[in-house]
């Protein structure tokens, strides 16, 4: 069983994003905001993140990017779901070191197949 980090404002989000998961067998882990993310990130070391972008306090870009340049979370896969949907978003994203970039709304199946790709 995979441990997944979802770290998205919405409750709402995290509800249907764990649903999701946990309908697929994973165990989900929750985080409110990026700072709160960031730490349960080091601390429980999960197999994949689920990371939105518009969040208070620390967009899903800049945790992102603090993951990514931390020696402890640097080789955990990243993947941005977020309503942002230009072209330049996902640009962004991918340049932060997400691993894919799915935008909201999504299908449980579409989501569940990209966490597949990185366990």
């Amino acid at each position: 069983m995979a441990h997944i980090l979802v770290i998205d404002d919405s409750m709402v989000d995290r509800q249907i994003i764990a649903n999701a998961l946990t309908g697929a067998g994973h165990k989900v882990t929750e985080a409110a905001d990026g700072e709160d993310g960031e730490k349960k990130a080091i601390s429980l070391q999960p197999d994949v993140i689920v990371l939105d972008v518009i969040m208070p306090r620390k967009n899903g870009f800049e945790v992102c990017r603090t993951l990514k340049n931390t020696p402890e979370t640097s080789a955990i896969p990243v993947i941005m779901l977020t309503s942002k949907n230009q072209d330049s978003d996902k640009f962004w994203g991918m340049k932060q070191g997400a691993v894919e970039y799915i935008t909201k709304p999504f299908a449980d199946e579409a989501l569940q197949n990209v966490v597949k790709k990185y366990l």
